[in-house]
């Protein structure tokens, strides 16, 4: 099988196949996802001046080896003139990236040593990762693969990852993760989906994305029909880590998700300055839950070279959880979590 080429992220999808029996609420007819990937922010300036924040109010670098790149319907959810707006701090580069701390590593989950093939990760027992994309549409300044070698892993699935797979019969579970797995179009992930199906022994397609919540129209009918009509059990994970992260358009993705009969889970990273608040944990899990998300991790931040201005120490981290699991019921209380490279599983931490 040709590899998939993630770069033919962004073109419109196929959508001649939509059935009249799957039960969408909110999808459009003709969709724009495509338009909102390449009209994204990219400008520091820009993002400033849209949002009514001067850039002496935040000491930004304009020229960051990550640079800047976050949607407009993101932009939108972020508050103006308040430069510590919780949204604005996950996407905007600021001089302390430029700080080396020891300890953080461009590598922090050590992938490198834990690559099976190309595109293909393997770190617990079961299931593997498969790099399906190298690009995102948001850039997340704490993302733990801001430096990852996607040029290495080919900008697609490879016919090794699959091989990989296919010769690996304990393998139940692929994780499709990048870069952002839904930067490919319905045409190419449907083929993805595909190769996957036809192996026997993978039950469970999980989906690590965020551009439902960045780009809700991502959530096009023809993605969906194909989801709701594979063999394999699906679970869409979301990344949202601040309440104001939800708005309606996110609401109606997320129901046509749960329409479709999938599994919507969360995982948020906790953060300074964004999310390191109880109120602010209490009001996300719960409006979670209504807009049909189940609270799934709440991940400690990886020691990523870059984000250490947003590391919320374990001392914190553990009495903000004590107080979590006061406030809340159990099912909206997601699992305080630490990755640790070489462990057979994620490091749980209660408070």
């Amino acid at each position: 099988m040709a590899a998939i080429d993630a770069f033919s992220a962004g073109s419109v999808p196929d959508r001649s196949a939509v059935g009249a029996s799957l039960p969408v609420v909110s999808v459009p007819d003709s969709p724009n996802w495509s338009q909102e990937l390449r009209d994204v922010v990219r400008d520091v300036g820009e993002l400033l001046e849209s949002l009514a924040i001067t850039p002496s109010a935040l000491d930004v670098d304009v020229a960051a080896d990550f640079p800047l790149r976050v949607p407009r319907a993101f932009v939108r959810r972020m508050q103006r003139g308040n430069p510590a707006d919780p949204l604005l701090r996950q996407v905007l580069p600021l001089a302390a990236e430029n700080v080396a701390v020891p300890g953080f590593s461009a590598d922090p989950l050590a992938e490198a040593a834990a690559t099976v093939a190309p595109a293909l990760i393997q770190k617990y027992a079961g299931r593997v990762l498969l790099i399906t994309a190298s690009a995102c549409a948001v850039h997340c300044r704490y993302c733990f693969r801001r430096n990852f070698p996607y040029s290495e892993h080919r900008l697609g699935v490879a016919d090794e990852a699959l091989a990989a797979i296919r010769e690996d019969s304990s393998i139940t579970e692929v994780i499709a993760s990048g870069g952002d797995p839904l930067m490919l179009t319905d045409v190419h992930f449907s083929r993805l989906l595909s190769a996957l199906e036809a192996i026997p022994h993978v039950r469970r397609l999980r989906i690590h994305t965020r551009l439902p919540v960045v780009i809700p129209s991502r959530v096009t009918r023809s993605l969906l029909e194909r989801l709701a009509g594979s063999r394999l059990g699906v679970v869409v994970v979301l990344h949202i880590n601040h309440p104001n992260e939800i708005d309606a358009e996110v609401v109606g993705a997320v129901r046509d998700l749960n329409g479709a009969g999938l599994t919507v889970l969360n995982q948020a990273v906790l953060l300074a300055g964004v999310n390191d608040d109880i109120e602010v944990q209490v009001d996300l899990s719960g409006r979670l839950f209504d807009a049909g998300i189940l609270p799934y991790y709440l991940h400690l931040l990886d020691p990523v070279a870059g984000a250490h201005h947003m590391l919320v120490d374990d001392e914190r981290a553990s009495q903000l959880y004590a107080a979590m699991r006061a406030r809340l019921p159990g099912y909206l209380v997601p699992r305080l979590a630490r990755e640790t490279p070489g462990q057979p599983a994620k490091d749980w931490l209660v408070g």
